[in-house]
């Protein structure tokens, strides 16, 4: 599977973050939020991710971006850094009763980043056919 990255330094490496995304993941909601500079979201005009529930209750942002990991674009973050400017995409909550881990749910979103073709709608829409 690779080398394990995330986005954010405050967050989890190494062991820590081999053991979250072992973890099995409970509510999928694929969530949406405006582009940085933007004070608004219209469709594909907005960055989307999903946020995963586990069983102790964590909860963690699935998104892609160009430049966000180094052997993946795909990234797991705390959701606790996650600005009130995220919205739930309507109809857009799976649960998975612990059937994917927070590894399948990355490795659905793909390890590279192309705005078309490739970006943080498309890693969305594949993360939530799981």
């Amino acid at each position: 599977s690779g080398e394990l990255q995330q986005v954010e330094l405050y967050d989890l490496s190494g062991s820590d973050l081999t053991k979250l995304y072992n973890k099995r993941v409970h509510l999928a909601e694929a969530m949406r939020r405006p582009l940085e500079n933007f004070p608004f979201r219209l469709g594909y005009i907005s960055h989307c991710g999903v946020r995963v529930t586990l069983a102790d209750g964590s909860r963690w942002l699935i998104h892609k971006g160009g430049g966000y990991g180094i052997s993946s674009q795909t990234v797991a973050t705390d959701a606790g850094h996650m600005s009130s400017n995220w919205e739930v995409s309507s109809k857009h909550t799976k649960h998975l009763r612990g059937t994917k881990t927070v590894s399948d749910l990355v490795g659905a979103g793909g390890p590279n980043y192309r705005l078309f073709g490739d970006n943080c709608h498309n890693a969305c829409t594949n993360i939530m056919n799981q």
